[in-house]
Parts: structure tokens; sequence; C-alpha cells
């Protein structure tokens, strides 16, 4: 906290950021974010949720290179932006550059540079996007608790039950016999399952998921508004500013995004083994 900020401006600070998480990312707020998703969005968010994955081991090298004494190549590797730029994106971050330039104006601002700010609005709204995927891994998982009664924590856990339960649908249909009788054949002799219907089950989850991504701030806007964690987000962004550092380097929320990504990939190997 700079010298100059008393109590009384940190507390003026704080009411107008519990103002702006209000209307931002209220229930009302949020509708009108993600209106500008409604566009090229929907094509770019497939290709940003493949890029996840580099985006951590960007991160990850950030952090790392560093403590091996490379400290340039570790700044770089940073401040790299890996995902394509979202129209929603460029409104949540010119969002926050307005509210720092709002406080900057009214005396209680941390005054940090036009490029630390850009970069710390940049990196805020890649962390809200983790936290969709968050939402989206908890829907998939909840998904399959009810239809398969098993874990599944990504798209890839949830593909082959989903391609069998639509081959045996199929097939029972189809059934020369009637459905009854195929219901029963198919109860004896369970459908044969192609590699390929598991494959295109799992792009086809995919780009569903990356759709719900997009979204699945309705959700979760509301809910970390009411939680206070969008105030607390934004408050320790500024407490960085006040130090005139852009940002933490690997908010924990990627991580957790991550997490949901590789424990989908053990639990397939482990039932693969099995």
């Amino acid at each position: 906290m700079p010298a100059t900020l008393t109590d009384d401006a940190m507390a003026r600070r704080r009411a107008a950021v519990s103002r702006f998480v209000r209307a931002r990312y209220g229930p009302r707020g949020t509708l009108r974010l993600h209106r500008a998703a409604l566009g090229w969005d929907l094509l770019r968010a497939p290709v940003n949720v493949m890029l996840s994955p580099v985006f951590l081991l960007t991160r990850l090298g950030g952090w790392a290179l560093p403590r091996l004494g490379l400290r340039r190549a570790g700044a770089w590797l940073s401040t790299r932006r890996v995902f394509l730029p979202s129209d929603m994106g460029r409104v949540i971050q010119a969002d926050l550059e307005g509210l720092v330039a709002d406080l900057d104006a009214q005396g209680i601002g941390p005054a940090a540079p036009p490029a630390i700010t850009r970069q710390a609005a940049a990196a805020l709204a890649e962390t809200r996007n983790a936290v969709s995927e968050i939402t989206t891994s908890v829907i998939v998982l909840a998904s399959g608790w009810l239809l398969f009664n098993r874990a599944t924590p990504g798209v890839i856990s949830l593909a082959g039950p989903l391609a069998e339960m639509r081959a045996h649908s199929t097939a029972v249909g189809d059934f020369l016999l009637g459905e009854r009788l195929g219901r029963a054949w198919y109860w004896a002799f369970p459908v044969e399952l192609s590699p390929w219907e598991v494959i295109l089950t799992g792009l086809a989850l995919a780009v569903l998921g990356s759709l719900v991504t997009t979204f699945a701030g309705l959700i979760a806007d509301p809910l970390q508004v009411a939680t206070g964690t969008h105030r607390r987000r934004i408050l320790r962004l500024l407490d960085r500013l006040d130090r005139a550092q852009a940002g933490p380097g690997l908010e924990r929320e990627h991580l957790l995004a991550r997490a949901g990504d590789l424990s989908d990939a053990l639990l397939m190997i482990w039932r693969n083994l099995r």
C-alpha cells in the first residue's frame, strides 16, 4: 500500500471495487457482459480451450526459469499471450482498466504505469476464463454422476459411456424384432463400440464444452460476487499495482482448471488398464 493512501482512502477504494463488482458481475451485469460473446467468440472458444495446456506450460516455465538463473527467458515466457483475444476478454480488460483509471482520478488508485496496468488486467481476464473452465468441469462431473453414476471430471471420461449409450439406443431402435426384444438381446450381447465413435463423441463434447465454458460465467460470476471472490481478486490486483507488479505469474485457478484435465486423463488410463 502506498504511504500516501490513508485508511479512509483505502475504505473508499474498497467501496468503489464493491460497486464495480456488483455492477459488472452481478446477474444483470454478467448478462450484458456475455452479449459480447455472441459472435466470433463462439469460434475462438474451442481454440482457446485447446490452448489452455500451452498457457499453463508457459506460466510454469516463467516461474521455473528464473530459479535456474534464466531471469530474462523466464520474464519473456511469463508475458506471452497464448490465448486468442476474445471480444468478451477485451470488454473485461477495458472495464478493469477503466476502474483503475477512475480510482486514479479520485486519488485512491495505484497510479501504476499503463503498460503494467494493461498486463495485470489481461491476466485477471484470463483468470476469470479459468474459473469458467472449472465451472464446466463441475457440470461435466455432475452429468457423469447423474447419467452413469460414475466420476467424469472431463470430456475424455464422459465420451466413452455417452458413445456407448448412444450406440446401444440406436441398436435397440433398429432391432428387427422390435425394441423390447432388442433391449433383451443387447442386454445379453452388448453392442460393439468402434473407437471412432468414441473419438467423434469426444470431439463433439469438446466443442460443446468450449461453448459451455464461454457462457459459464452466467453461473460463476454471480456466485463469485456472493462469495466475495471477485472483490478479493480485484483488491489483490490493485495491491500488486501499488507495488508496480503486473501479476503473480500463475493464479491457482489455472492450476485447478488443468488439474481437472489431468485427473480426467489419469482416470481414463486407469479404467483402460482395469
